[in-house]
């Protein structure tokens, strides 16, 4: 009788093995990828502390960022204010957190909608070849002019807003997007696959959308990651420059142009929205070089 209730249990208890060997093998992957991928989780988390710091900016930061505060002005960092006070007595603290709101949707959003612009318009320049030539001259006289200036000339046609900066920096970004993406599909289209779709009869968005497409995602996630960081640093020198945001919307640029005249007695105003920034571009960067690796055959480590 003993027997047979020790095998029930034995049953019974079996279920649970997996659970308690899984843990052991789910670390044992996370730490490989750890290994493996050191730049992607070094970005990974840079931008996982500036996102956590943007969502809960109501929360973390200590004051108002559009309080005025005269008796406090050009104050240093203090225990009352972390990274002390602007020209107006504003926190910068609580700016710097509210800015980065600003920033990263700037840099997220500039990184979407450039890239699956710019992918549309290189999946039709670089499989219909009637159409290459004519998209390809406009690319070229796009590219001929410095993004930064593409920027502030559509800027000075508009007023100063979140918006305007963002559609100015992604129609500078998609040229340089397209030509990659071009490039890419130039090389897809020659490959057997392909060649065999189109003497099965395939038609050409089925070819594009089954076959050159999926394929075209790996550099574009990582040309979106460089992006990202480069549409943050032109709204800043927009900013910075007096042609982005208006000075009433928190941004780490606008914070920095506030304090350009005042640098030699009030550092702090420039320093720390440029210590940000500079840490948001690293860990975008990280993150790109990261996934480039992971994505490009010949440079990918193997685990």
């Amino acid at each position: 009788m003993s027997t047979d209730l020790d095998h029930a249990a034995d049953i019974i208890a079996a279920p649970e093995l997996p659970a308690v060997l899984g843990a052991p093998r789910a670390r044992g992957r996370l730490r490989r990828f750890f290994d493996q991928h050191p730049m992607i989780v070094l970005g990974g988390l840079l931008l996982a502390v500036l996102v956590v710091l943007a969502l809960f900016a109501p929360w973390l930061a200590p004051h108002d960022p559009a309080k005025l505060s005269p008796i406090s002005r050009l104050k240093g960092p203090s225990a009352m204010h972390w990274f002390g006070t602007d020209a107006l007595g504003r926190d910068i603290f609580s700016r710097v957190a509210y800015g980065a709101r600003v920033s990263l949707v700037i840099g997220l959003t500039v990184a979407v909608v450039a890239t699956a612009g710019g992918l549309l318009v290189g999946l039709v320049s670089g499989y219909v070849r009637w159409a290459d030539g004519i998209i390809m001259r406009v690319i070229d006289g796009l590219m001929s002019i410095p993004a930064i200036l593409i920027a502030i000339a559509l800027m000075a046609l508009t007023r100063g807003s979140v918006q305007n900066v963002i559609i100015a920096i992604t129609i500078a970004e998609i040229p340089r997007v397209a030509r990659l993406a071009r490039g890419t599909v130039l090389s897809l289209r020659e490959q057997p696959y392909v060649e065999a779709a189109i003497t099965c009869g395939t038609s050409t968005p089925r070819i594009i959308w089954r076959h050159i497409l999926p394929n075209t995602l790996g550099p574009m996630t990582v040309q979106a990651t460089y992006i990202c960081a480069s549409a943050m640093m032109t709204e800043a020198v927009l900013s910075f420059i007096g042609a982005g945001i208006p000075p009433t919307v928190p941004s780490w640029g606008t914070i920095m142009a506030e304090g350009r005249t005042l640098w030699q007695i009030a550092f702090h105003i420039i320093a720390f929205p440029a210590v940000f920034l500079g840490l948001a571009v690293l860990g975008i960067n990280l993150l790109g070089d990261g996934l480039r690796d992971h994505f490009d055959p010949r440079t990918a480590r193997k685990g």
